[in-house]
């Protein structure tokens, strides 16, 4: 999980998208509780008129957050998967992108801003749907992955893998360590579904 941008929206953005991306900053620098309608409309750069036209309550704001973030996750790592199909990547390869694109992001508040919502899908039930949609679309990227790495019953697999790679990501935000371990343990996952033989029919 990459994060949404923490700079202030472009004033060239559309009013709906300058909210949301004020609105996934906020949570992540001080929580869900943090979000007012007079606080995204400061940080957007928007009429306090403007976030009720667009969003009537604070459950429409925050279910159309989480799901803007997913949109732009699953649009990142459908580029990275078909990168996998495309460029015949191996699994060591692979694991090793994957640890770029984790390095690659840098630790700040927009980072945590998904943990929250997730967190807040805990105690509003109103949220789980949303919550299990994107969960639903980093199983299918995660399968998509697998498949085009030759892991069998990569569907079987896919929710495991979307696990790992979401606790070692919550663990190098809290811990501020490196992102290493995560192509590690990606490496030892798929290698171990894989199978050391079917691994050398494919680098062979």
């Amino acid at each position: 999980m990459r994060g949404m941008p923490n700079d202030a929206p472009s004033a060239s953005a559309p009013t709906r998208q300058r909210i949301i991306t004020a609105v996934l900053r906020i949570i992540g620098e001080d929580g869900v509780a943090a979000v007012t309608n007079r606080r995204i409309a400061k940080e957007a750069g928007v009429s306090l008129g403007s976030v009720t036209y667009h969003f009537e309550t604070q459950h429409d704001l925050l279910r159309e957050s989480l799901l803007y973030f997913v949109r732009e996750e699953a649009r990142h790592f459908t580029e990275l998967a078909d990168q996998c199909q495309t460029d015949g990547l191996d699994i060591a390869d692979a694991a090793s992108l994957a640890g770029q694109v984790a390095c690659g992001a840098a630790l700040d508040s927009a980072h945590l801003a998904p943990f929250e919502l997730y967190l807040h899908a805990g105690r509003d039930e109103r949220l789980r749907e949303s919550a299990a949609e994107a969960f639903r679309a980093y199983d299918r990227l995660a399968t998509q992955i697998l498949t085009a790495l030759g892991v069998p019953d990569a569907d079987r697999l896919a929710a495991t893998t979307v696990a790992l790679v979401m606790g070692l990501q919550l663990r190098r935000l809290a811990t501020g360590g490196p992102a290493d371990d995560l192509a590690d343990a990606l490496l030892l996952l798929v290698r171990g579904a894989v199978g050391p033989s079917a691994e050398r029919d494919r680098t062979a």
